[in-house]
């Protein structure tokens, strides 16, 4: 019974987890480039109480009796899939379709990677204009380096093809190759990127090395969407069903530790 009030214990922590994870889904439905948590679980240690052996005739009993002794949170995973295009009016707002990462620069100096292209043109502190993500961060071009304009262009002029490259109109209006290229980057596996809020994402061992796309013709290419933005991919009907059975799990649990203190406390008053 002792078994049993642990276990029920460990299952209500768990999927109390789960439930803090759904209620962070259902919190950023709205954000612009958020990839849906999904909390996965693994059984804990087994007391055996019986080992294969045989009967009392003699006969062979190859199966042994083990008792579970609760669950834990074992990972949770983000779900990379693609999330739905939004229109903007803003036209250094840009999409990817595919499974590249925009690169931003941090303000510690490392590199951090995101699906959320609502980015800003600001002006420099020498005078040029940098493309930015909405905290001020510079977001780097196929090369590593900032993306940084001539301060005298007119940034409603700029266009962006599908392979991210800038482009700017000549004199008689045709789109001209800027030679700045927007730094699109794959991991080997994203589900292993480590979340740095604001939806940032930093590289690890586990995610593998950042891949630049443009060095790499294996890799299928992205493709970017001007005037665009990628929604979240939170399926709000599926989180509320999980929310349900993570209700309904807790509950049950719960009343595993009712019974239990139950069945003590009828122990406890045999001797009267």
């Amino acid at each position: 019974m002792v078994r049993s009030l642990w276990s029920a214990a460990s299952g209500m922590i768990a999927q109390q987890t789960n439930v803090d994870t759904i209620a962070n889904n259902l919190s950023n439905v709205n954000t612009v480039g958020y990839k849906t948590d999904t909390v996965e679980f693994k059984s804990l240690l087994y007391q055996t109480l019986q080992t294969n052996t045989t009967t009392a005739n003699g006969d062979p009993k190859p199966i042994g009796a083990q008792v579970g002794l609760g669950v834990r949170t074992s990972a949770i995973t983000s779900q990379f899939r693609q999330g739905p295009f939004q229109a903007s009016d803003s036209l250094s707002a840009f999409a990817i379709e595919g499974k590249g990462f925009f690169a931003i620069a941090g303000e510690d100096g490392n590199t951090y990677y995101t699906r959320n292209g609502n980015f800003v043109y600001a002006i420099n502190a020498d005078g040029g204009i940098s493309l930015t993500n909405s905290n001020g961060e510079a977001v780097l071009d196929s090369n590593g380096d900032p993306i940084e304009f001539d301060g005298d262009i007119v940034t409603s002029n700029i266009s962006i093809s599908q392979d991210g490259q800038f482009m700017y109109p000549d004199g008689d209006g045709n789109p001209q190759n800027m030679g700045i290229q927007l730094g699109l980057f794959q991991f080997m596996n994203p589900a292993g990127l480590m979340k740095q809020g604001g939806t940032l994402f930093a590289q690890t061992p586990a995610s593998g090395e950042a891949m630049n796309e443009q060095d790499n013709d294996e890799l299928p290419q992205s493709r970017v969407v001007q005037g665009y933005l990628e929604a979240s991919n939170v399926q709000v009907v599926d989180e509320m069903v999980n929310m349900i059975v993570a209700q309904r799990a807790y509950e049950m649990n719960s009343k595993a530790i009712n019974t239990s203190d139950e069945m003590l406390q009828t122990a406890n008053n045999l001797k009267r």
